[in-house]
């Protein structure tokens, strides 16, 4: 299925940490969900079809948060493209499984399994410059630390100038 033109800017695999916040996501769509028919307002993912999944009274600290909440990750929600908007719509607020997105929307079980990673993690990215999801503060240390290469200056047992 071609990307629609909102997809271009995002690289996948720009970002490699994003993968790291992909269950938070996943509990925001759901608390989306979950708070948006509290509100009273359908989720603009779902458009006037019928939810599968079930509503549990969540409850958070006033009304008017819940509405806030609902609003930014609409309005969040509202800068994927329209393919995004379905495989989400689908899998998290719908409960359809990867073949049953396949086939409901007319692509192979593959291209699904494959857009809906991407999906998540570019929400993750507009969630995380909105400032709604917080970035994890080690990330670029730990990544500096995990670098594999010695000290200058340091001796190695396979070093072939130490051994002559």
């Amino acid at each position: 299925m071609p990307r629609d033109a909102s997809d271009a800017p995002y690289i996948p695999g720009s970002d490699p940490d994003l993968w790291f916040y992909r269950e938070r996501t996943l509990g925001m769509l759901r608390r989306y969900h979950r708070l948006s028919v509290e509100v009273g307002r359908l989720p603009s993912l779902l458009g006037r079809e019928f939810s599968r999944t079930r509503v549990t009274s969540y409850h958070v600290g006033t009304f008017e948060d819940a509405v806030i909440f609902v609003h930014d990750v609409a309005r969040g929600l509202a800068t994927l493209g329209s393919f995004d908007h379905k495989l989400i719509a689908r899998i998290v607020l719908q409960d359809y499984t990867h073949n049953e997105t396949a086939r409901l929307l007319g692509c192979w079980r593959r291209t699904v399994g494959q857009r809906f990673p991407e999906a998540l993690d570019r929400l993750t990215d507009i969630f995380l410059e909105a400032g709604l999801l917080v970035r994890l503060p080690a990330t670029d240390v730990a990544r500096e630390k995990m670098c594999q290469e010695g000290k200058i200056g340091e001796n190695f047992v396979n070093d072939s100038e130490h051994w002559e």
